[in-house]
């Protein structure tokens, strides 16, 4: 096993395709192929699973790959120290529900730990999208909620993908309305008030289900209801339409500004906000960051 090898398997890792990974490393894509299957050989085991529709990491790669990843960087720390040699660009992903600390946090880790060059990826997306991504290690951290009503599903999907969840805070529902809206002077709003407002919700595609919706009391049924796909529509529709949306009352104003407020929810529920990642796979430098200032958007 050579280092080399292992930044082959990284670089397919994150390409996706020998293909592109054989572009990107400057050599023919039999050679990057040949390099891997000797790798695999050796190690007795499949990194990755090759299939018509690709190539994609296994479950036993997906371990590998996490050690690799430190491997190398741990590496190229040694020959910038004694060689002056150039780090390589940097490469980290996160997948998120659409909340404003997970974007607060990204942007601190970049501007405290971005290098001259990096590759880093930050997707605001479905919940199932979420778990997959973080599975397949598109993303190597994944941050959304659990509750009471969606535990059992979500927990579910993250065992059978050898994943786990680490709380970041228990949060009291809120609602989410602009500071024009009628209810915005009040200290705490019932569900019965809603009812004349419209609810908009993050729509979550073929898997639609109430256990993936990103909002709390997902099965309630509402007079007037609104679908986005992004947090700038959502926020747009609160503030155009009076509309309201539920959440975890967390919100940034230098990312979001000072028209959309929130508002206490008079329900008994509570969202567990956490963050997912592999079981047996050590978090990257970036990763650990990244975590790092997730948990400092909760401890001023």
């Amino acid at each position: 096993m050579t280092l080399q090898q292992l930044k082959y398997v990284i670089e397919v890792a994150n390409r996706g395709s020998i293909n592109e990974a054989a572009k990107r490393l400057f050599i023919s894509q039999p050679s990057l192929s040949n390099a891997i299957r000797d790798l695999e050989e050796e190690l007795k085991i499949s990194i990755f699973d090759r299939s018509n529709k690709g190539i994609s990491l296994s479950k036993e790669g997906v371990e590998f790959l996490g050690y690799a990843r430190q491997v190398v960087e741990q590496a190229e720390l040694l020959e910038s120290r004694y060689l002056n040699a150039k780090l390589s660009p940097q490469h980290f992903s996160v997948s998120t529900q659409h909340y404003a600390f997970a974007v607060n946090a990204f942007v601190n880790l970049v501007s405290e730990h971005g290098q001259e060059e990096y590759e880093l990826a930050l997707r605001e997306t479905k919940t199932y999208e979420i778990i997959e991504d973080v599975k397949s290690m598109r993303s190597e951290i994944g941050v959304l909620y659990l509750n009471e009503f969606n535990g059992k599903v979500i927990n579910k999907l993250l065992n059978s993908a050898n994943l786990q969840f680490t709380s970041l805070f228990i949060a009291k529902p809120h609602i989410f309305i602009s500071i024009k809206n009628p209810l915005a002077k009040q200290s705490v709003v019932t569900i019965d008030q809603l009812q004349n407002y419209p609810y908009l919700s993050f729509d979550q595609g073929e898997y639609n289900s109430f256990h993936f919706a990103e909002e709390i009391l997902s099965t309630m049924s509402h007079q007037k209801s609104i679908r986005v796909n992004d947090r700038a529509t959502l926020f747009n529709l609160l503030i155009g339409l009076n509309g309201y949306t539920i959440s975890t009352g967390v919100l940034s104003s230098d990312l979001n500004g000072n028209e959309i407020i929130p508002v206490p929810l008079d329900c008994e529920e509570t969202i567990n906000v956490g963050w997912i990642s592999h079981k047996n796979v050590p978090l990257s430098k970036l990763g650990a960051a990244y975590v790092e200032a997730l948990q400092r958007q909760f401890s001023r």
